[in-house]
């Protein structure tokens, strides 16, 4: 079945050789790839786009030749998105690790070293789904989806991330209704998208309401297949056992909520068999900087600047501060660090919520919180602008008085 040309590839390889070759390769063929030099950036790119095929290299780690790595990315793409078109890359003695890749959802692998011309044809075969993998032989064939809505893709690497993947591969196939808890701004529409998205009901758009409005909440009326129900927490008493009396009994009912300690007994029976509960922010280690880098591509990509790179101070203080609106929070602030950026390079004054500051004795010190790892901020400022204290000061948002007290105080 031929397959039109323009098709969107993705690239998940660390060798940049072999990404300018794929591209060069591709893009005669009338197709464009966008590349990722590992995970980190391959979720980014996935979160933000939806790609007709991912081509997958098995291994990005030197030395490294059992393919587990890319089996672990593979194993996460599908569970994420089973339609997935995932094309593996393995070395030519890796017939074993391309069986393996097959049995986990990839549609078809290559070998190399490659001819081009075998490489764009296996893709646009896959793509076409000429080369189903077992469990999908009677279904219809996959076609190229480009330009649709991506997979909802929650990044993170931290073990409190890796049990919010677990937990929603466990639940989201079965019928069960699930309560998301969390702060605002954590994340928590986007898990209840990926509950949907790994359920028999994925292929159907979800139904948003918010039964605060009457107009919305009177749509539920016959509804059937998966609903995502919004602030059912912030009614009152009487108003919740309304709504578990109106929830028709075959509706599946993914919920988003502060707390399930607020849901009356009968509502908390219908809408929370399981509560999943999103980590904030400050429970997530160093997934605060994968999110801002993707966050800082993302806004890139939009206002057409080039592909900033935080410095280190910045990245020191994205680790230690509070975001009053979580990951909501997060990426407004890397937003506006993007935009103002003159040079690429966001520093941490940038990122201060109340905007950069001007570094004069006499305004007043930014409202940005240092909190407890300032002493790190501070060291990495200094350390990054060789001990120049006016720029160390204007890279963290402060006065130098306020620097010079600050280092005062920490002996530096």
């Amino acid at each position: 079945m031929p397959v039109s040309s323009g098709a969107a590839i993705l690239l998940i390889d660390d060798n940049p050789e072999i990404a300018r070759a794929v591209a060069i390769a591709f893009r005669i063929a009338g197709d464009a790839v966008d590349w990722a030099n590992g995970p980190d950036e391959a979720w980014s790119a996935i979160a933000r786009r939806r790609y007709d095929a991912i081509l997958l290299d098995m291994n990005f780690t030197a030395g490294a030749a059992d393919g587990e790595e890319g089996l672990a990315c593979l194993r996460r793409i599908i569970a994420a998105d089973p339609q997935a078109c995932v094309v593996v890359i393995t070395a030519h003695s890796g017939i074993r690790i391309a069986v393996a890749a097959m049995q986990a959802g990839a549609r078809d692998f290559v070998m190399k070293p490659w001819r081009n011309a075998d490489l764009i044809d296996k893709v646009r075969a896959a793509i076409a789904g000429q080369t189903l993998r077992p469990a999908a032989m009677s279904s219809p064939s996959v076609q190229p989806i480009s330009g649709a809505e991506p997979p909802p893709t929650l990044i993170g690497e931290s073990a409190v991330m890796a049990e919010v993947r677990a937990l929603i591969g466990r639940v989201g196939p079965t019928r069960a209704s699930v309560t998301v808890t969390g702060p605002p701004g954590s994340g928590r529409t986007l898990a209840a998208r990926a509950i949907h998205a790994a359920s028999a009901d994925a292929a159907s758009a979800i139904m948003r309401v918010d039964v605060r409005d009457p107009d919305q909440l009177a749509a539920l009326a016959g509804a059937g297949g998966t609903v995502l129900l919004r602030h059912p927490d912030a009614l009152d008493p009487v108003a919740q056992d309304s709504l578990a009396d109106r929830l028709p009994p075959e509706l599946r009912c993914l919920t988003v909520a502060e707390t399930v300690d607020r849901l009356t007994p009968a509502l908390r029976r219908r809408l929370a068999t399981v509560e999943l509960a999103m980590p904030p922010l400050s429970r997530r280690g160093d997934d605060v900087l994968r999110l801002a880098r993707h966050f800082a591509r993302m806004a890139a990509d939009r206002f057409g600047r080039p592909q900033p790179v935080f410095t280190p101070a910045a990245e020191a203080g994205l680790r230690a501060a509070f975001w009053p609106d979580e990951v909501r929070g997060l990426a407004l602030a890397v937003e506006r660090a993007v935009v103002l950026a003159e040079d690429g390079r966001i520093d941490m004054a940038m990122l201060d919520p109340a905007g950069p500051a001007v570094a004069d004795s006499a305004t007043p010190e930014p409202r940005f919180d240092l909190t407890d790892a300032e002493q790190t901020m501070i060291r990495a400022a200094l350390r990054e602008h060789r001990h120049n204290v006016s720029r160390a000061a204007a890279a963290l948002g402060l006065s130098r008085g306020a620097l010079y007290r600050r280092m005062a105080r920490y002996g530096l």
